[in-house]
């Protein structure tokens, strides 16, 4: 998915840590002109850009309103498309033609460049998912293009069932590649269930809640809120407060230790890499590949004008 924002700032990222539990609140973005679904925003902001590699998250639905992102550009990430409610078909300039079903993970590098387009495939059935980004380290920031498609089982929990798509939790591994730690999981959560999950102590976590009464120990959670919890923790606790069914996403990784830039769809570590990027995307550079079969009216998104001053690194707030 493309960040679609007319102005994007640029959001520099480093290592961070907190303790207690914190909470993103999102801000509401049209994902393509006025007319079009809104997602609902919470990596990156400025009082904390990622979770582990995490450094992008858009939550959306449930939307009837029609997916067709052009085909546009990315550098330097990974991007992981997880649906809860509806079909996204996907193609990029690795050649890779797929369909994004609920329950499945999409997993796309980047890398040195890739494009890709997203369109909803027409159905009565309401759209609703998260679209992820995670950065890659300097060391591999330039590999090649990538995807993979995985189905991860459910795995039983006290109160909950998991779907482990990314890393390791209790009996579930995922077997996609990934180019740091990294844990990413739906929970399924019964009515009133409680239940402390093991996990890496050295990790940072975030609990995104998705429907219910959702709460990250005694911290309650909205639609589309983050909670986060530093490293140093053994469990995270997980509360359905409520007597229906809830869900929510776990997602973790160590803190990021290396500082990036963000800007627009590209991830780099200066304003001289996003201002080559842009410029490579303009030009029709092959460093992206082109998308074939995507038949919007729009070939391509163009890149928006770059800020009037030099896109440098913000001091981390937390």
């Amino acid at each position: 998915m493309s960040n679609l924002e007319t102005a994007p700032v640029e959001v520099a990222c480093g290592a961070s840590g907190a303790a207690g539990v914190e909470v993103l609140h999102p801000s509401e973005v049209p994902l393509g002109g006025p007319r079009a679904m809104r997602v609902r925003r919470t990596l990156p902001q400025r009082q904390r850009s990622l979770v582990g590699a995490w450094c992008f998250l858009d939550h959306y639905g449930p939307a009837h309103a029609r997916m067709d992102v052009p085909p546009h550009p990315h550098t330097g990430l990974q991007t992981v498309s997880w649906l809860f409610d509806g079909e996204v078909e996907h193609r990029d300039s690795a050649g890779v033609h797929a369909l994004v079903r609920p329950g499945e993970l999409n997993l796309m590098t980047a890398g040195a460049g890739i494009c890709h387009s997203e369109v909803s495939i027409d159905s009565d059935t309401a759209l609703r998912g998260v679209q992820l980004w995670v950065a890659l380290p300097d060391s591999h920031r330039d590999t090649g293009r990538d995807f993979a498609h995985y189905a991860p089982p459910p795995i039983s929990l006290p109160g909950a069932v998991a779907r482990v798509f990314v890393g390791q939790l209790a009996d579930g591994r995922s077997p996609v590649r990934t180019f740091t730690p990294l844990l990413g999981a739906q929970l399924d959560l019964e009515p009133n269930a409680a239940l402390d999950i093991e996990v890496d102590p050295a990790f940072e976590h975030g609990l995104l809640c998705d429907s219910g009464a959702v709460a990250l120990g005694a911290t309650a959670l909205a639609v589309a809120e983050l909670g986060y919890q530093g490293p140093g923790h053994s469990t995270v606790p997980v509360r359905n407060l409520g007597d229906r069914p809830a869900r929510a996403l776990l997602l973790g990784g160590p803190p990021f230790a290396e500082q990036l830039v963000m800007w627009w769809n590209f991830v780099g570590r200066s304003h001289d890499d996003i201002v080559g990027y842009r410029r490579q995307w303009e030009d029709g550079d092959d460093r992206f590949g082109a998308v074939r079969g995507y038949r919007g009216s729009v070939t391509r998104l163009p890149a928006p004008p770059l800020p009037t001053t030099r896109l440098r690194p913000r001091p981390s707030t937390a």
